[in-house]
């Protein structure tokens, strides 16, 4: 795992991320989209379809939602270490681990597991408060 990482560009691997992380607020759309397709879609008014979308495409359009709001603050975060470019592979594996836990996170909403949702919240925000540490860190040693 770590010779993987040691290739890995902290640089490339941040931004690569960034993009990973704007294309996963999309993912619950999928099912918000078959929950909207079972309901007849107004596309005159697709939000005054909320009430009556299936239970799981309504979970799913709060995930959207919220991907929406991770985001924001994993992308200052990710920009952040991008700048001050800490030398640290806990920089990578908190930005790939904040991808992943941002998938099941969606995942988890979407089936009704808020253990598991609640989980992957938590890996997430500390992931995000990882990489704004180690930007600290990094221009505090500078």
């Amino acid at each position: 795992m770590m010779t993987v990482l040691q290739q890995l560009s902290v640089p490339a691997t941040l931004l690569y991320c960034i993009a990973a992380a704007a294309v996963m607020v999309y993912v619950p759309f999928g099912a918000v989209a078959y929950g909207r397709v079972q309901v007849g879609y107004d596309v005159s008014a697709p939000r005054a379809l909320f009430d009556q979308l299936p239970a799981y495409a309504q979970r799913a359009t709060w995930a959207h939602q919220n991907s929406f709001e991770s985001f924001s603050i994993f992308a200052i975060a990710a920009l952040m270490a991008y700048v001050t470019q800490p030398t640290s592979s806990w920089v990578i594996i908190a930005a790939i681990a904040h991808i992943i836990a941002r998938f099941f996170y969606s995942v988890f909403y979407i089936l009704d597991i808020p253990i598991g949702r609640s989980l992957m919240f938590g890996v997430g925000s500390a992931t995000t408060a990882t990489l704004i540490a180690f930007s600290l860190l990094s221009v505090g040693n500078a």
